[in-house]
């Protein structure tokens, strides 16, 4: 079969692209995109050599163990070539490495044997070679391109757990991992921001960046670590016979190993380490990437052996992505609850942060606009924790020609009214000008009983599309209005689920003014907006009452947010919404006024981003807000802390911009506590 011109100019530009950031990323040590993103591009690019093997070269990146050695230092030739490993992304790759090391084993031995496997995590930082003649250290390098490295050996001596003396006088070379703790990371990056110096992307470009440091002493300064894994060679004869063994035996010498490995007797063991891992890695200081797998036999290595670039007995299993390269099929406006149109790239299916992902949110038109991103473009997808994917950048040297510019339309169908629309004043957003298209009505019913509002745990969004395509309800009060025989004439309603839908509404009878004011979808008003009206009026009819004037004088909101809600309160329609709602609802007191909680954080402005560990981001704000302090989701000079978890976003990027003080969540607890 005669492989398409469109699929031979991509495989030319993905090897473009990959020699560029590979570049960067090995000789530069200036990457533009993460380690995830390029993961990304090679693995798309191995599924199209495969795919079409006339496309094979021996000059693609498929082929290479690295990138070229940097040139500022000494190049050396390693004694024992340095290997990279293979990669898998999921259970099902381990399945099948389990299968075929099992069958290669069977093979070359001449009989069936049960390899145990040798579990270590990965660590993300810079691979180093050490020497030692006599127990010495003789020399360090970088890896190179796996047959040229640099020499390194003077910074090397300034870390302290590399050894200068082993405790044997052997001839030995080892093969470890050199990484920049979290927290030194951190205090490095706030220096160079005081100094106005270009900041570290990730304490794996930082220990990267260090090792490149001619004058020692800045090496010294910032306190790099390491951990040894491999007997690359050893002249001594000594047989190790298990990795188990050798990793005892670098501890013996006086290596710094990492603890927490572990010895399994099956690939389903090895699977449940990766995701107890995956769960406690944003725990340790140091980064993990993934754990790396290894018969742990001796023998059974030597029987694999190597492929021309790997071994056949490892493999690098690697956590779940979170950024990663696709491509956008098509951008279209959606309608959110309060008919504001937003952008959504729909995308080719991709796995990103253990989840496949096929929807990013592009914001608005000025969003497009900034990122430049075409219907067909290849882009960098990026997604922290539970956070919405979101487009980071566009790889424009992938581009063919065939690209589309998205073009703002006139209308849009699902606004109803004929689709007109019309810019919001003073924004960069566009809303329907119609206000009861069906799709609006979905998502605003959708967002009344969710966990931020009423939290009617049984009504998801299927069962109000339902309700409202059968009349059912048409205003918020007639959910809880709803009878058993509404109903049980439902498709899929069986009497155990009504029931408990049933009582679900009973309990969210109950609410809080916070939450209440949420429900309503009022525009310009989130989660933060509405717990500032429930502390400021603490009743619905003072709120209703409020003046424009009124509502300027809280702190944290602008004209553009009092407008909104005076207008919202102001309707006649809406009115009569509020009155046939307060008929079934009961506003609790609640902690929407906290002064009687504390007030050790009063009118301190925080900020959160990234992964709390230890609670959740409600957990956070709850314990802000009995303190009496306020919570903003942008930072800005009048932001008095930003808490950062693992992964921050922008915000953390913004604080230091602008000076914001930086916690963690262990100095957002004993904040707490002061």
């Amino acid at each position: 079969m005669k492989t398409p011109n469109e699929i031979k100019q991509r495989v030319e530009k993905l090897r473009k692209i990959i020699e560029k950031h590979s570049h960067l990323y090995y000789v530069k040590d200036a990457p533009e995109i993460e380690d995830t993103a390029y993961d990304s591009l090679v693995s798309e690019l191995i599924k199209l050599e495969e795919e079409f093997p006339d496309l094979k070269s021996e000059t693609s990146p498929t082929q290479r163990v690295g990138g070229e050695p940097l040139k500022e230092f000494k190049k050396v030739k390693h004694r024992v070539p340095q290997w990279s490993f293979g990669d898998a992304f999921s259970e099902q790759d381990m399945l099948d490495f389990d299968k075929r090391v099992n069958r290669m084993l069977e093979k070359e031995l001449g009989e069936k044997v049960n390899p145990t496997y040798a579990c270590e995590l990965k660590i993300d930082g810079l691979k180093v070679v050490l020497e030692y003649e006599a127990g010495l250290l003789k020399r360090a390098a970088t890896r190179g391109d796996g047959i040229i490295g640099e020499d390194v050996t003077n910074n090397i001596k300034t870390i302290n757990s590399v050894p200068l003396t082993l405790f044997k006088p052997l001839d030995i070379i080892v093969e470890g991992e050199i990484w920049f703790g979290k927290n030194n990371f951190n205090k490095l990056n706030e220096e160079r921001k005081i100094k106005a110096e270009p900041l570290f992307a990730n304490p794996r470009n930082a220990a990267a960046g260090t090792l490149r440091q001619l004058d020692p002493k800045i090496v010294a300064q910032r306190k790099l670590d390491s951990f040894i894994y491999d007997v690359a060679q050893i002249t001594q004869g000594l047989v190790l016979e298990t990795q188990e063994a050798e990793l005892k035996y670098l501890a013996d010498l006086g290596f710094r190993v990492n603890k927490n490995f572990k010895i399994c007797h099956d690939i389903k063991a090895v699977i449940e380490f990766w995701k107890i891992w995956q769960d406690k890695k944003d725990k340790e200081d140091y980064l993990i990437d993934g754990i790396v797998v290894k018969i742990n036999e001796t023998k059974h290595q030597n029987a694999l052996g190597f492929t021309g670039k790997a071994p056949r007995f490892a493999i690098a299993f690697k956590f779940p992505a979170e950024q990663v390269t696709t491509v956008v099929e098509d951008i279209v406006l959606q309608v959110g609850r309060t008919g504001v149109l937003t952008p959504v790239a729909h995308l080719r299916p991709v796995l990103v942060a253990g989840s496949t992902v096929s929807r990013a949110t592009l914001h608005n038109e000025d969003e497009i606009k900034r990122l430049d991103v075409r219907i067909h473009d290849t882009v960098i997808l990026q997604k922290a924790g539970d956070v919405i994917p979101d487009i980071v950048s566009v790889i424009k040297e992938m581009r063919t020609g065939k690209e589309k510019v998205f073009v703002w339309p006139t209308r849009v169908p699902a606004c109803g009214g004929g689709g007109r629309i019309e810019k919001i004043s003073g924004q960069v957003a566009w809303r329907c000008v119609e206000k009861n298209s069906f799709d609006q009505q979905r998502r605003k019913f959708s967002y009344f009983v969710s966990k931020q509002a009423f939290n009617i745990v049984d009504l998801g969004p299927k069962i109000i599309e339902v309700l409202l395509k059968e009349n059912l309800i048409s205003e918020y009060a007639d959910i809880f209005t709803l009878k058993r025989g509404d109903l049980l004439i439902l498709p899929r309603f069986a009497e155990k689920s009504v029931d408990n839908l049933l009582v679900a509404i009973e309990k969210a009878k109950n609410t809080t003014l916070s939450r209440f004011i949420i429900s309503l979808s009022i525009l310009n008003v989130g989660e933060e907006i509405a717990y500032l009206l429930a502390k400021s009026f603490n009743s619905i009819e003072k709120l209703k009452a409020a003046k424009i004037a009124d509502l300027e004088k809280i702190e944290g909101i602008g004209p553009i947010v009092a407008k909104s809600v005076f207008d919202f309160f102001a309707s006649e329609e809406n009115k009569k919404m509020l009155k046939n709602l307060l008929q079934h609802v009961t506003i609790e007191r609640s902690l929407d006024n906290s002064s009687d909680t504390g007030n050790k954080l009063k009118n301190k402005v925080f900020v959160l981003t990234g992964t709390l560990l230890n609670m959740s981001r409600d957990e956070a704000k709850e314990m802000i807000r009995k303190s009496g302090g306020n919570i903003s989701s942008s930072v800005s000079k009048e932001t008095d802390y930003v808490v950062a978890g693992e992964n921050p976003g922008s915000k953390y990027d913004k604080a230091l911009e602008l000076g914001v003080k930086i916690i963690n969540e262990v100095e957002f607890r004993n904040l707490l506590k002061t």
